[in-house]
């Protein structure tokens, strides 16, 4: 039975362009997986945005002379252009600086204080000595006092999983400036995960299909749950919905908080484009409809237990009680959190923080979008850390894209124009070639139950094992030797046909553009993979982008489907260019191999 399928995307953050270890987490993964879903009747909604709030849009607005209002416009359109070029079929990808935004994340807050999961606490919070501003727990670093890891943040140490507040650590200092912040007293309010956190519990024993590094992480946290801070000391942000906070000037909702809450914003905002206000709640009131979370490891915390929190602190089931919103009503927990770990070079993050990036428009420019994607589905950091180099990428490019699926769609295209001009009218089929088209069909299965339970890495290569088969059947029948034998040639050459456009339609997910350009050169027209598309839209005086995108009519659907002899044939062009093998010892110019 179809259902309706949220696919919630990490928001990227406005501090500049986005990396390949960005999108190898939150990007390609959940595109895929939409794709997928919407090719098998599912209803989609995949929503995200730009996260544009807090410190750390102040810090890259200073570096560039801009206000913190001008450097999230300036990034969000960089992002959100580099996500199309990417081609992640967002139905809405937006931003958290709309009123939409503000009027979900003060309702929610409203929702949780009035429940009593919200309560006002004093805390020690770090300042900048040089600035006098609120550095964000982020923005700190030190030793973790659990388990040594020295590289922990101020909300969190990555090595263990534990959350911490910044005070907890030792040596700390700032990622901005390496100065060791001040510590001074202030009065926030605190989300109660404390009086959440038997609920929580209750809930996590009933995920157990969940990759096991998310669920590691999950139980690690429930075992030192803390009151967290969800305001801060600072101007930019959503004000603070509570009496005698609305105005005040210094205190603002924390960018931590508002980001989650954007899944639901955006879905929302999505419903009024639609036309149809209520929408939305198909996708969040339905026990039916199911919710998938996509991110990298770092984010995980704030998806397996801040979010599922704030959620049942809003739904009042917590261990306070409490009344849901009437305006938002009771909300679904998500389904699955599928993280994956993260993208390296030479053994670090790829992280433009730490020095060390292969922006995504680069990558783009040069090599387009499906090299990328298909690196990071095959290659990728699912569940283990994962070291990109130029070399694996060329190989990966040149012997498998190329080589592999490239050379077996342009072969069997081209000597079946040349021959016939037309996909060929087949014969009496003989074991060999039964057998073929037997496999491709069995792969439609296997391929698609990978896809459903993310695991994208076996789904290619399940895909790419009958794209060997069928280049194994190719050779091994000789099609170019069958001159004098027409009907067999034809045969073959129809087989040849068939699994090509099987592995077109496994593939589709995966390489969407490439997809259209095989289902057009087998003679088809109209739309296979729909692309996602960059729409303005006005907000009071600001203009900017947002994705969008009609899935609805387009042909992509998860089947094996009959290719009709006599439909004419171009001579093709060729699918992927094969890349110079130096760029393996070298790098692009823009990304070149740094000496050890």
């Amino acid at each position: 039975m179809c259902a309706n399928i949220l696919a919630a995307v990490a928001w990227p953050y406005a501090n500049g362009p986005r990396h390949i270890g960005h999108v190898s987490g939150f990007g390609v993964p959940s595109d895929v997986f939409a794709r997928y879903m919407r090719m098998t009747g599912h209803t989609v909604l995949m929503v995200s945005g730009t996260d544009e709030h807090g410190t750390a849009i102040q810090v890259k607005a200073d570096q560039e002379g801009l206000t913190a209002r001008e450097t999230a416009d300036k990034y969000h359109r960089v992002i959100a252009e580099d996500l199309q070029g990417l081609g992640l079929s967002y139905d809405l990808y937006t931003r958290t600086t709309t009123d939409n935004h503000r009027q979900v994340v003060q309702e929610l807050f409203r929702t949780l204080y009035d429940n009593g999961y919200i309560v006002k606490q004093t805390q020690m919070g770090a300042i900048s000595p040089s600035t006098g501003r609120t550095l964000p727990d982020r923005y700190i670093e030190g030793v973790c006092p659990i388990c040594g890891f020295d590289g922990a943040r101020g909300d969190q140490c990555d090595n263990c999983g534990n959350q911490l507040d910044p005070a907890d650590l030792k040596n700390p200092r700032s990622r901005i400036n390496g100065e060791v912040p001040d510590f001074v007293q202030t009065e926030h309010f605190f989300l109660d995960l404390p009086a959440l956190a038997g609920q929580l519990g209750e809930w996590l024993q009933t995920r157990e299909d969940w990759r096991p590094n998310v669920l590691r992480f999950s139980y690690n946290l429930l075992k030192d749950l803390r009151p967290r801070a969800i305001t801060r000391d600072l101007d930019w942000g959503i004000p603070v919905p509570v009496e005698g906070w609305e105005n005040e000037p210094m205190k603002r909702i924390y960018v931590w908080f508002d980001a989650v809450i954007g899944y639901l914003s955006a879905s929302v905002e999505w419903a009024r484009r639609s036309g149809d206000p209520d929408a939305w709640k198909r996708f969040w009131h339905d026990e039916q409809a199911r919710s998938y979370y996509f991110m990298g490891k770092d984010n995980i915390v704030f998806h397996s237990v801040i979010w599922p929190g704030i959620l049942l602190g809003a739904d009042g089931e917590g261990a306070k009680g409490g009344t849901p919103s009437e305006w938002l009503g009771r909300l679904d927990l998500p389904t699955e959190v599928v993280s994956s770990e993260f993208l390296t070079m030479r053994g670090s993050k790829v992280a433009s923080s730490r020095g060390a990036s292969i922006l995504v428009g680069d990558f783009l420019r040069e090599f387009g979008p499906d090299a990328l994607r298909y690196f990071i589905a095959v290659a990728g950091p699912e569940n283990q850390d994962t070291d990109f180099t130029w070399e694996e990428f060329i190989r990966r490019n040149n012997f498998e894209l190329a080589n592999e699926w490239g050379n077996l769609v342009n072969r069997s295209i081209s000597m079946a124009q040349k021959n016939v001009g037309a996909i060929p009218t087949p014969g009496e089929f003989t074991e060999a070639d039964t057998a073929v088209l037997g496999a491709s069909r069995e792969a439609f299965a296997v391929v698609g139950e990978y896809l459903g339970l993310c695991k994208f890495k076996a789904a290619i290569s399940e895909a790419m094992r009958v794209v060997s088969l069928a280049n194994k059947y190719l050779s091994d029948q000789e099609p170019w030797k069958l001159k004098d034998d027409p009907s067999r040639r034809d045969t073959v050459l129809f087989v040849a046909l068939q699994v090509v456009s099987d592995c077109n339609v496994m593939l589709t997910p995966f390489l969407p553009h490439a997809a259209q350009k095989v289902w057009e050169a087998l003679g088809n027209t109209g739309v296979w993979a729909a692309q996602p598309q960059l729409v303005e839209v006005t907000e009071g005086e600001t203009v900017y982008p947002v994705l969008q995108g009609d899935y609805t009519s387009q042909q992509a659907r998860w089947e094996s489907i009959p290719i009709e002899a006599g439909t004419p044939l171009d001579k093709p062009t060729p699918l992927f260019r094969k890349l110079d093998e130096s760029l393996a010892e070298t790098g692009p110019s823009w990304a070149p191999i740094q000496p050890v």
